[in-house]
């Protein structure tokens, strides 16, 4: 009976889920109940922001652990219905989901993290040629298994490495082929716009607006090049 009732108790959860998704997908906000055409256009275009109340906006700031940028913040509570940066493809929507606020994104955000001040490539580029030198090779080792061990342990330190390049920072647009469009949101760096093409030239280069790397305002009226090349 006790195994029955826990089952039950799982289904509940899925339903419940399960009835957050349809709301999210098909019911209408407060301001597409105000405004109908905003409905019309959210179900025209499912993969644009949808507006979020300040009461949302502030609840997923409070999960996320982060106060986002200005100018990304009025963004969300009022996308523009038409226009944006569409040349590169849409701006990734921030959506609570059943997992709570996320980003929709195929890549990897470290929500753990977005309180951590962004680096600036600058910063660590002396590390990262120190782990380069590092890497094990395997004529160095004249014991197999021993190789093998030491490479898993630079392996691991490199992708921790890695992934503390994008710390404090959230996943804008989807390049595909490992290019990702990147907002700061934490540190001196916070609004700023970045592109993350480690996939070819291992490196997260800024998307400038003249000598500077562009805010999240100039990004989105195109003020800045959708890519570095």
């Amino acid at each position: 009976m006790e195994e029955l009732y826990r089952a039950a108790a799982r289904g509940a959860g899925w339903a419940a889920r399960g009835a957050v998704r349809l709301w999210e997908a098909v019911g209408p906000t407060p301001d597409e109940e105000r405004d109908p055409t905003r409905r019309k256009e959210r179900l025209r275009h499912p993969d644009r922001q949808r507006p979020l109340t300040a009461e949302q906006l502030a609840e997923a700031e409070t999960e996320l652990g982060i106060a986002l940028p200005a100018e990304y913040r009025a963004f969300l509570l009022d996308p523009p219905k038409e226009g944006g940066p569409e040349e590169g493809g849409p701006v990734n929507p921030l959506t609570r989901t059943a997992d709570g606020w996320r980003w929709r994104t195929e890549y990897t955000i470290a929500y753990d993290s977005l309180a951590t001040d962004f680096p600036h490539p600058d910063s660590y580029t002396a590390e990262d040629a120190a782990l380069d030198a590092r890497e094990p090779r395997q004529t160095d080792f004249p014991d197999p298994a021993a190789f093998d061990t030491a490479y898993i342990a630079w392996e691991r330190e490199a992708e921790a490495f890695e992934a503390a390049k994008t710390a404090g920072a959230v996943v804008l647009r989807d390049g595909g082929c490992g290019f990702s469009t990147l907002l700061a949101v934490s540190g001196p760096l916070a609004g700023t716009m970045w592109f993350d093409a480690r996939a070819t030239c291992d490196r997260i280069l800024p998307l400038k607006k003249d000598a500077a790397p562009g805010t999240f305002a100039e990004w989105l009226a195109g003020e800045t090049p959708p890519d570095p090349w």
